[in-house]
């Protein structure tokens, strides 16, 4: 058995308080977790901020009787929350992402030569079930609706035979977590961003508890750059967040005013973090007279777009940000 087999068969479910859990403070609710965090467990992130979208996820992890669909736009922060509050929780986090070519094994597993002999390797869903844990699958609506009509069983509950593995049979652990991610809400791209995503089978999307995620408030994307840029001004940073969530309403057509044309690229927090890091990394090119912020914009999100968006960004740097540049002159 491997050493990585080994670690999760040491892991004890725990009952732990919710409200000292989540937000610090005693709530008397109970929500089940693991006593330690394993090398399978996402690095807990302090200066990760938890916005309201948050709330229908943690009530999932305290009473998850049906898997959890998590959809929202590109960079929202799908991911990130669930792999936040399983970090809280000490959960091991199995993910996988869809792609047109995964099938069924990919998830539970495969056979393999190991000292030249054959053993089976377990895939992400069958060690989740197996040992507890979570189950992430990213990008669900990439896949073919065929493919994922074959977890029904599993969503239902039902344990999981792997005729590969001499028909071993796994009934789900206690703390078995089933969720997935998506850009859309398993129906039709209304919108037309979203390529390659496919209408999934009712029947299969009848069995989640679905959670809508946006983008976080400015509010809270403020307190972020706060804390991961420091050294930028309180107003540069404010406009930051305005001028991210202007480049989200034009890549969702929402926006309104002299840029009203969709573009093809937009601001998750991520890139918002990453734009605020490189403007404080490239602040001495403003000697040499060159804009720190639309430097840093460029290498931040700018490049992944067409000429036409770069020139839509830059002219919407130029109106948020005349300060700068006038400064620099």
């Amino acid at each position: 058995m491997s050493e990585s087999l080994k670690e999760l068969e040491t892991l004890q479910p725990v009952d732990l308080d919710a409200g000292e859990t989540f937000s610090g403070k005693t709530s008397k609710r109970t929500v089940r977790g693991f006593a330690s965090a394993s090398s399978f467990t996402p690095d807990l992130k302090p200066e990760y901020v938890f916005h309201d979208s948050s709330h229908d996820a943690v009530v999932w992890f305290m009473d998850s009787s049906d898997p959890l669909y998590v959809f929202g736009p590109a960079g929202s922060g799908k991911t990130s929350l669930i792999k936040q509050l399983a970090a809280k929780l000490n959960y091991p986090v199995f993910d996988i992402t869809g792609h047109g070519r995964l099938d069924f094994p990919d998830m539970v597993g495969h056979l393999t030569v190991e000292d030249s002999n054959m053993s089976f390797l377990y895939g992400p869903l069958a060690l989740a079930m197996k040992f507890g844990g979570l189950f992430l699958l990213n990008e669900i609506d990439l896949l073919d609706p065929a493919t994922v009509a074959g977890l029904n069983g599993i969503l239902d509950g039902d344990p999981l035979c792997i005729p590969e593995n001499g028909g071993e049979i796994i009934k789900p652990h206690p703390l078995f977590r089933f969720a997935a991610t998506a850009n859309t809400n398993g129906g039709n791209d209304e919108t037309g961003l979203y390529q390659g995503t496919l209408r999934q089978n009712l029947a299969f999307m009848d069995r989640f508890w679905l959670c809508e995620i946006g983008y976080p408030k400015p509010k809270a994307e403020r307190e972020l750059l706060h804390r991961k840029a420091p050294g930028l001004p309180k107003e540069v940073r404010t406009k930051m967040v305005e001028f991210a969530n202007e480049v989200r309403k034009l890549f969702m057509g929402e926006a309104d005013g002299n840029f009203r044309d969709t573009i093809e690229v937009t601001f998750s927090t991520r890139t918002l973090i990453r734009w605020a890091d490189l403007t404080v990394r490239f602040q001495p090119l403003a000697r040499q007279g060159i804009q720190p912020v639309t430097y840093a914009l460029d290498r931040a999100l700018a490049y992944r777009a067409t000429p036409e968006t770069r020139t839509v960004l830059h002219e919407l740097a130029q109106r948020m940000f005349p300060q700068q540049e006038e400064n620099e002159k």
